[in-house]
């Protein structure tokens, strides 16, 4: 019997409401995944909680997730995430 494989992968980008410092990541379950978060289950952003979702993008394809959260990750990803949510949270 094959698992059940997700319909959608996401790629995600957290703000810290403690340090205002934002976390990339990518994940199949994003609910599950920013309560992990926030739970402080997750050793990077432990110290940082709370955590607040301000932006997300859904791929078909994991391995597009995981490009994307590299991309985001980036220099140019920053500098497109800026223009992204200029006016925003971050504006």
């Amino acid at each position: 019997m094959n698992p059940v494989r997700p319909l959608w992968y996401y790629t995600y980008i957290l703000i810290s409401k403690k340090t205002g410092d934002f976390y990339t990541g990518a994940t199949a379950d994003l609910r599950t995944r920013v309560t992990e978060h926030n739970k402080g289950l997750v050793p990077s952003t432990k110290y940082r909680r709370p955590m607040e979702l301000i932006y997300f993008e859904a791929c078909l394809n994991k391995d597009d997730a995981f490009r994307r959260e590299r991309y985001l990750k980036s220099g140019m990803g920053k500098r497109y995430l800026r223009n992204r949510l200029k006016g925003g949270l971050t504006g």
